[in-house]
């Protein structure tokens, strides 16, 4: 395959449709082909990133290797295709604009009228092709945020329909729509549809296949509805129905073509269908565990998609233990002293989530303590390991006032401090220790057993370290300092070593769980579990 082809996955009638798991599922079945894939997203906000948002407004907040702060689908991109994103993967409106700007202060533009067309769209094109010129894949599939229609996304719709005319069967436009299901009338209505298309055609964009999201079969009959009305081949209209699980997506699309059509439209030869049968064997075992394991997950955000990547961390170990595993949330904001027992009764383990503010720490610190006391498996998230080091430091080392700099500027047994050099920064985007870091563990320690090996590489989101002057005194009294920096000295990880599981860790390690390869520490957290659980 000598030049790049791009796929443009866009969407309609509603948001929330699962454009992202679409993106991941064609990734997926290209790659299974044989062919060097990547996926990016286009955001059509305003922000720079999405890492000054709340995870209500947005879900979580996903951080790619080389340190970039993401939207939540590029977590679906790597788990599906064990692709490494980068920060040339994730575009926002923000972005681009922020770069049309600077180079017009620069003088780049030589005095022209800045214009959305043309500088805008050639801007937005320009990052489309950025990672296949400089990686040379095979495709390029690039998801646009949003529903077709809204203001926002108006640029980025004129650079797709430009770039399709300039590259012909080289692009393609795969359009995501929903069918509803009315109950009263018993009927699925395709009307949303032939709406959403008419909408799409009127900026200048012909979709080239339609995947209609139903929760109900779709006969054939309205599948060629659908076709003669919105100028689309038939066996170019793919269905994709309501399953258990999003990671039944690909097998599902798989079975309705849809790597076929699109192979058709760029003219590359079909071939025989890949099996699949790593990914399909993982479905088989995820589909025989019966057993449940219960975990609780201590956070502030009541909100599935706060805490995606974790969830599916968690899933994945549970299959690979072959069990299911269940997950509770447990708002911190409710646990008291005296509420803690009833709130953890059931559990076999407990994640302390990563988080930022004071809201709820309270909480998570009791949390922390009661499975400390009662020997109940647990594993802190950055944050989560922040709490986990307080609570050692209050109710072990006799300091009552321990706290982290975050919390408690005046606090002299600051046990999570600040760095020097972060000291004065009042702007809160970026400014973090960011992306993947090296990280030795300590020979002999329950996670060098876990991850059999001492040199390790792991994803940061966070401001606040653990403070080095105190690390004798935890060492002393059975809070081991077991994973570090090598450059910064910087403690990464702590245990206590004579209970079941008690491990946090500063780094995220749910960014690198993928569905092929799930992350030993989470394998092997739920393995304890079960066993905490018998």
């Amino acid at each position: 395959m000598a030049e790049t082809k791009y796929i443009f996955v866009t969407g309609g009638v509603v948001s929330s449709l699962g454009k992202g798991i679409i993106s991941s599922s064609i990734g997926k079945l290209l790659q299974a082909r044989g062919y060097n894939i990547t996926i990016q997203k286009f955001d059509p906000y305003i922000n720079i990133d999405p890492g000054t948002l709340n995870p209500y407004e947005h879900g979580e907040c996903y951080v790619t290797a080389d340190g970039m702060e993401t939207d939540l689908d590029l977590g679906h991109y790597e788990r599906f295709t064990g692709i490494q994103t980068t920060k040339a993967n994730s575009m926002t409106t923000g972005r681009i604009y922020k770069s049309v700007i600077d180079k017009e202060r620069r003088g780049d533009y030589l005095g022209k009228t800045i214009q959305v067309v043309p500088h805008i769209t050639d801007e937005i094109k320009r990052n489309i092709k950025l990672l296949g010129q400089k990686y040379h894949y095979d495709f390029v599939i690039t998801e646009i945020g949003g529903t077709i229609g809204d203001i926002e996304s108006a640029p980025f719709m004129e650079a797709i329909r430009q770039m399709k005319w300039e590259l012909g069967n080289r692009a393609v436009n795969v359009h995501l729509t929903y069918v509803p299901y009315l109950k009263a009338a018993q009927e699925l209505k395709t009307k949303p549809t032939q709406h959403s298309v008419k909408e799409l055609q009127s900026v200048g964009i012909q979709p080239d296949i339609l995947v209609l999201r139903t929760e109900k079969h779709l006969s054939d009959q309205i599948r060629k509805k659908v076709a003669a009305f919105c100028n689309v081949d038939f066996d170019c209209v793919i269905q994709s129905e309501d399953v258990p699980s999003i990671y039944e997506v690909p097998v599902g699309m798989q079975d309705q073509g849809l790597d076929t059509a699109i192979l058709k439209k760029v003219g590359e030869p079909i071939g025989e269908k890949p099996a699949l049968g790593p990914w399909r064997a993982f479905l088989e075992r995820r589909k025989n565990s019966k057993e449940e394991v219960h975990i609780g997950l201590v956070g502030k955000y009541d909100l599935q998609d706060a805490y995606k990547s974790i969830r599916e961390s968690l899933s994945q170990a549970g299959t690979y233990n072959d069990h299911k595993t269940v997950i509770t949330f447990i708002n911190s904001e409710k646990i008291t002293e005296d509420s803690v027992a009833e709130l953890i009764k059931g559990q076999d383990g407990i994640v302390i989530c990563p988080g930022f503010g004071q809201r709820g720490i309270e909480g998570k610190i009791i949390a922390a303590h009661y499975a400390r006391v009662n020997d109940i498996p647990t594993f802190g998230i950055c944050l989560g390991m922040q709490m986990m080091v307080i609570e050692f430091a209050r109710n072990v080392l006799g300091y009552k006032d321990a706290n982290s700099r975050e919390m408690d500027e005046k606090t002299i047994h600051n046990v999570i401090d600040i760095m020097e050099e972060q000291k004065n920064i009042t702007n809160m985007g970026g400014t973090m220790r960011l992306g993947q870091y090296e990280c030795v563990l300590k020979q002999g320690s329950r996670v060098f057993d876990i991850y059999q090996k001492e040199n390790i590489r792991e994803r940061h989101r966070h401001r606040y370290e653990f403070n080095n002057s105190f690390e004798q005194e935890f060492e002393r009294n059975g809070m081991m300092c077991v994973g570090r920096n090598p450059e910064s000295d910087l403690v990464e990880i702590v245990e206590i070593p004579g209970m079941k599981w008690y491990i946090g860790t500063q780094f995220h390690p749910e960014y690198q769980s993928t569905v092929l390869k799930p992350h030993q520490l989470f394998v092997d957290f739920i393995k304890t579990a079960i066993k905490n659980q018998k």
